[in-house]
């Protein structure tokens, strides 16, 4: 996912400037998501001061914290994205394990001048315009959704990322669980052979694109979207209630997708399009990677109660900076899981 932009500067800096320190200086290292990086940083910043640990995070993306991680270059990889089989079978320290600390939401963005009122979508439909099967704002689909709202006879200027983005993981594996045609075609993925459509790098270039072209259509982070005054659709949820993208209805989707849990998953889990009222069906977790096996049993023991700390304390400032925290339930099953480490 993007980096926050406006009121988020200060913690990216704050981050920039971790990255730049010596490794050796810091107690903990890690690296990976962008979209998590305000918020590890804010998390850092808060532990340090309550400890004196020094905890370096560098964003460079999901699958850079994953190859990092992977390498044993880093104590901890952050991905909005979870871990493949092959990914998992190729890292060099044995088993590692998915801490979710967070969740986003994809809002779905649009510039339709005249248009006062939210527009509402379906998967399908969305899935069926990214694909090019519906070119025009006023096809059929889109109108006998919108009900007294008129559409123009438009071309729809479809949007993406060009850049590898865990938004764009999101927003691909909502459309590969409400379309088939999807999921056999483009499928999901950080990067996707779109069918249709102008690319836009980060969350910037899309929004960019949509604002500056009367008809686009896009997908941006909903923090990004929030923090932007960008019109945000209504999109359909498995329980047939249109529903606005909010930090609270991200936070349902993941206690619909959670109630059904194994005790013993991997947490290895997409969210999109739960059962539950009230959930927003395009939302995802963001995972924490950490090898099962510590070899430096101090370190481990550092980085363990670290996250035992954002579990019981860091949560509580995820609203502040438009993300989700995670529902109560979860966390006291998370926390419980961090006994599962092992301290050599």
């Amino acid at each position: 996912m993007i980096a926050r932009v406006s009121r988020y500067l200060g913690l990216a800096m704050m981050g920039a400037f971790a990255a730049a320190a010596p490794v050796a200086a810091q107690d903990l290292t890690g690296a990976g998501s962008t979209f998590a990086n305000p918020i590890y940083s804010k998390w850092a910043a808060m532990y340090n001061e309550k400890t004196g640990i020094k905890i370096n995070y560098q964003p460079i993306g999901s699958g850079g914290g994953i190859q990092q991680l992977s390498n044993e270059i880093v104590d901890f990889g952050g991905s909005d994205g979870p871990m493949n089989d092959q990914q998992l079978a190729a890292a060099k320290g044995g088993p590692i394990m998915h801490f979710p600390t967070v969740l986003g939401g994809v809002s779905i963005t649009y510039n339709l001048p005249g248009v006062k009122q939210p527009l509402k979508f379906t998967g399908p439909v969305l899935a069926d315009v990214y694909l090019g099967k519906i070119t025009k704002w006023n096809d059929p689909a889109i109108t006998a959704l919108n009900p007294g709202v008129t559409l123009p006879n438009q071309d729809i200027v479809v949007t993406h990322r060009t850049d590898g983005s865990g938004t764009t993981y999101i927003f691909a594996d909502y459309l590969s669980a409400v379309s088939p045609q999807w999921a056999s075609g483009p499928g999901k993925g950080t990067a996707i052979n779109w069918p249709v459509g102008l690319g836009g790098k980060g969350s910037e270039g899309v929004s960019g694109i949509v604002k500056s072209t009367p008809g686009g259509i896009g997908y941006v982070e909903l923090a990004y979207a929030n923090e932007n005054h960008l019109p945000s659709a209504l999109i359909k949820n498995a329980a047939g209630e249109w529903v606005t993208p909010t930090l609270s209805s991200v936070t349902l989707a993941a206690a619909g997708a959670v109630a059904k849990l194994p005790a013993n998953t991997d947490y290895r889990i997409s969210i999109v399009n739960p059962a539950g009222r009230g959930a927003y069906p395009i939302a995802s977790f963001t995972w924490i990677l950490l090898y099962q096996n510590q070899k430096d049993p101090v370190k481990g023991k550092k980085l363990v109660d670290f996250l035992r700390w954002a579990y019981t304390n860091g949560e509580s400032v995820a609203g502040s900076l438009d993300y989700a925290p995670l529902p109560p339930v979860m966390v006291k099953r998370l926390e419980a899981r961090l006994n599962q480490i092992k301290l050599k």
